[in-house]
């Protein structure tokens, strides 16, 4: 199987690729300013709101099956405009199609866990970016997987340890909400679980999110325990009171999703002990 990783040079991108490398497959991945940092992959500038630029890198790669993790945040040109026109030229070409969504479709509003048959309610704009890419790839592409994830976690990397980390040495000024709650998902076991879902034929919606529901404020003192910080230092606000959009209380619910994957997603309370070695 030839898959193509949209998006292949970010964060989970980079994981993807990384796995991908380890058990000897050699994946194409796409990128928008630089490459990545794994040599096993072919790597392929991409633009996904030209769409002769999205045709001519299915050409020349010609996959059996795309990944698409890119987000383009608020940017509605790349986070839904991208992922239609990846969904239209997908269902074009019979190219499987895995999307990898957000939490963020959901509001967090009148209840607190969302199955994978919850419609989306977005907040904001990449909320309703989101949504919309997932709501075409759906509609376009019957035999497409979405996989919805949350607060994604692992390697010290992701943004949300770097927050923690510059919260903690007083680089950074702002607060860890304590009224802001998800479900975080360590990055390997997301990667994984994509790889999984790529190489099956299971279609539909999929739930890829830890079973602890923290908030950002729980999880930054749990990534500082990790880490040796003082968690003195991390300041805690609330979300209500910031005026900032976007859901309070949004935890997936991830255990129908789990039951179909034999891998397994831990919660954050379990991949940020302290003497965990995947850190």
């Amino acid at each position: 199987m030839t898959v193509l990783i949209i998006g292949g040079s970010g964060f989970l991108g980079g994981e993807l690729v990384r796995q991908a490398v380890s058990a000897g497959r050699h994946p194409a991945a796409t990128y928008h300013s630089r490459p990545g940092d794994y040599d096993g992959a072919a790597w392929h500038h991409l633009d996904l709101r030209d769409p002769l630029h999205l045709e001519e890198v299915l050409t020349t790669v010609a996959p059996d099956a795309v990944i698409n993790v890119t987000s383009g945040g608020a940017d509605w040109t790349i986070t839904a405009e991208g992922g239609i026109r990846l969904a239209l030229t997908a269902a074009e070409r019979g190219i499987r199609l895995v999307h990898v969504s957000s939490d963020a479709v959901f509001s967090g509003t009148g209840r607190d866990r969302y199955d994978e048959s919850c419609l989306p309610d977005p907040l904001t704009p990449y909320g309703a970016g989101k949504a919309a890419a997932e709501t075409a790839v759906r509609l376009l592409c019957p035999d497409a997987a979405v996989a919805r994830t949350s607060l994604i976690i692992g390697n010290g990397h992701s943004e949300h340890e770097q927050l923690v980390h510059a919260l903690a040495d007083g680089t950074r000024r702002g607060a860890l909400f304590t009224d802001d709650i998800r479900c975080p998902v360590h990055v390997t076991d997301l990667a994984a679980a994509l790889w999984e879902i790529t190489r099956s034929d299971a279609a539909g919606v999929f739930h890829l999110a830890g079973p602890d529901a923290l908030s950002r404020h729980e999880l930054g003192t749990l990534i500082a325990q990790r880490d040796g910080l003082d968690t003195s230092l991390l300041p805690a606000g609330r979300r209500a009171d910031s005026g900032l959009p976007g859901g309070l209380c949004v935890q997936l619910d991830s255990r129908a999703t789990q039951k179909r994957l034999a891998i397994r997603l831990r919660g954050a309370r379990e991949f940020l002990r302290r003497q965990n070695p995947d850190r």
